[in-house]
C-alpha cells in the first residue's frame, strides 16, 4: 500500500499556493498539506523546532514542493542545507519550482539533489501530471517500515 502523501510547500506567493491546492484536487489526491513561506521554516520545519514542534500538527513530509525564488533563504540554500542532512534528505522527495525560465536555476537545481525541478511557467499542466505519479513514486521508494 501506498504511504499517504505528505506534502510540505514552501512557497511565498498566496496565487501560487491556491494553484498548488487547485492541482492536487484535480489530480485527484488526498494529501495532508502543511504550507511555509520561506527557506529558513522550511529548514525550522523539517527539524522540529519551534514553532513546528508538535509533530501532532506538523507532520514530517515525505514530499516538499520547494520555491526557488523564496524570501530571506532561497531553494537553493534549502537544497544546500539538505544536502549536509542524509538522514532527512532519504526520507523526502523534493519537487523544486520556478518562475525563472532561466534554464540554469532548474540546472543548479538538479545539481543540488532535487528530484525533480519544473517552471512555474509550465505550471498547472504539468503540475497536475507529476502529483498524480506521486503516489506510485512513493510506493516504490518506501523502505521497510515506512
Amino acid at each position: 500500500m501506498a504511504n499517504k502523501l505528505k506534502i510540505l510547500v514552501a512557497e511565498d506567493d498566496h496565487n501560487d499556493r491556491l494553484l498548488f491546492t487547485r492541482a492536487l484536487a484535480a489530480a485527484g489526491l488526498a494529501a495532508d498539506t502543511q504550507f511555509v513561506e520561506d527557506g529558513r521554516e522550511v529548514i525550522d520545519y523539517l527539524q522540529g523546532v519551534p514553532p513546528f514542534d508538535n509533530p501532532s500538527l506538523h507532520f514530517f513530509p515525505n514530499v516538499l514542493l520547494l520555491d526557488l525564488q523564496l524570501i530571506r533563504v532561497d531553494g537553493f540554500a534549502v537544497l544546500e542545507w539538505l544536502r549536509t542532512k542524509p538522514d532527512l534528505r532519504l526520507r523526502l522527495l523534493v519537487l523544486a519550482v520556478t518562475a525563472s525560465p532561466e534554464p540554469l536555476h532548474l540546472k543548479r537545481a538538479n545539481e543540488l539533489g532535487a528530484d525533480v525541478s519544473i517552471c512555474k511557467a509550465d505550471g498547472f499542466d504539468q503540475l497536475v501530471p507529476m502529483l498524480r505519479r506521486l503516489e506510485g513514486v512513493l510506493a516504490k521508494t518506501a523502505g521497510p517500515g515506512s
